[in-house]
């Protein structure tokens, strides 16, 4: 049985704004939230090339190895990197919010980011880790373990230091941590 614990990487002035992109320290609220879970990582670690993620990790990790993992990479929004909402072509973000496939920022689409995700996700039956990344590479991740189509990734709300735990037997399994 393999068993993955997925953690959305705290909180980060970009985050907090909802700026497209870039690659932000956590602020000092994510920081001291990611400290205060007294969650402890074991073992191997996997993170997103960004500082949030390994700043996240650095927060949470007392053993083991922690690694980049460049399939765990943030979505390239294009154009888009370093906009808020407001700063976007609303024709252009209705497009991006519709339609999965579409690239309106000639970054990254969200069938792309997934499709990237669940190739990761199928190489790690039979292993055991932690994953940290941006919370929508812990949505598509979720969504690739689900089979959900990628214009269900929306329907998905990870927070700031989420957890979930995946467990693989044959397929794979959502499995929802007791508090």
């Amino acid at each position: 049985m393999t068993g993955l614990q997925l953690i959305a990487a705290g909180h980060t002035p970009a985050l907090r704004r909802a700026v497209f992109g870039g690659d932000p320290h956590l602020d000092e609220g994510g920081r001291q939230a990611a400290l205060a879970l007294h969650r402890t990582v074991r073992g191997p670690c996997v993170v997103a090339p960004t500082n949030a993620a390994r700043q996240t990790a650095a927060a949470l990790t007392t053993t083991g190895t922690v690694t980049e993992e460049p399939a765990l990479t943030d979505p390239d929004y294009g154009t888009w990197t370093g906009h808020t909402l407001d700063e976007i072509d609303p024709a252009d973000l209705h497009t991006w919010l519709t339609d999965p496939t579409a690239a309106p920022h000639d970054g990254e689409s969200l069938t792309a980011v997934t499709a990237r995700t669940a190739t990761w996700l199928h190489q790690q039956t039979g292993r055991s880790l932690t994953a940290i990344a941006h919370p929508l590479i812990v949505r598509a991740l979720l969504a690739a373990a689900l089979d959900l189509p990628a214009g269900h990734l929306r329907r998905l709300d990870v927070a700031p230091l989420a957890t979930v735990r995946l467990t693989h037997h044959g397929h794979w399994h959502l499995h929802l941590p007791t508090p």
